[in-house]
């Protein structure tokens, strides 16, 4: 009587066809929600540099531009802001700097920012996912000018 109990139970499992089927139907998900996840992260990146750069002119360049009563020039650059360029010009310059620990920020992409500064009109620049001046879409120019 054993051997009829166990002839009687069916074995319960995936066929390999039904695991085949699974797997497909995953990849097919997978393809239409991966492309509209991987553009978010660059965006984010660029979002995120527009936020770096608003916060280095509010929040450093115009303490650094309370003190001296100007902005650092094009060539002292964001450096200006970690150590004085030039303490007769700069002579209420902060004794700490204009940056916690006395480093500079960079970028979403780890580059250093570039500072322009034409006659107190001053921009900020990252140069994006490329690294290189100039660039179209996700590889542009990031100007805190034109940042939202």
């Amino acid at each position: 009587m054993r051997n009829s109990a166990f002839t009687n139970k069916s074995k319960k499992a995936f066929s390999l066809i039904e695991l085949m089927i699974v797997i497909v139907i995953l990849g097919l998900l997978a393809a239409m929600v991966m492309p509209s996840l991987t553009g978010k992260g660059e965006e984010a990146k660029r979002n995120l540099v527009c936020v770096q750069m608003k916060s280095i002119y509010n929040g450093a360049l115009d303490m650094f531009k309370i003190n001296n009563s100007v902005y650092p020039s094009t060539e002292e650059g964001l450096e200006a802001l970690v150590e004085n360029p030039d303490p007769e010009k700069y002579p209420n310059y902060s004794t700490s700097g204009y940056f916690k620990d006395n480093k500079l920020p960079k970028d979403s992409w780890g580059n250093q920012f570039v500072y322009i500064n034409e006659d107190g009109s001053v921009d900020i620049i990252s140069l994006g996912a490329d690294r290189k001046e100039g660039g179209k879409d996700e590889s542009a120019d990031i100007k805190m000018s034109a940042c939202k």
